[in-house]
């Protein structure tokens, strides 16, 4: 945090080589690694003090919430019957049609 001075985060995804350079571990690889790398910079900047950086904390937090809605969608949205499905037939998450009436 540190009085309101922030430096402007990054907009676009991060390249191969920026999160290679950052350090990144390859399970933090994502949409929102852009973000990462500058809290990562801020934490070891602060000694990882718990009161810094929260902005930083913030604006990665709310990707990867974003981030979830969009997949939690798209399985939702894969479940959904199909308008040519047959009554009491839904596909099943393998792509098989299987019985969901009782």
């Amino acid at each position: 945090m540190g009085g309101g001075h922030h430096e402007a985060l990054p907009e676009g995804p991060a390249t191969r080589k920026e999160m290679s350079d950052a350090g990144l571990l390859i399970a933090y690889r994502d949409a929102c690694a852009h973000l990462l790398i500058p809290l990562n910079k801020c934490r070891r900047q602060t000694f990882y003090m718990p009161w810094e950086c929260g902005h930083y904390r913030h604006e990665y937090e709310k990707c990867q919430y974003v981030e979830w809605l969009k997949r939690a969608r798209a399985r939702r949205s894969r479940r959904r019957p199909s308008k040519g499905a047959p009554e009491g037939l839904d596909h099943g998450h393998d792509g098989r049609w299987q019985c969901v009436a009782g």
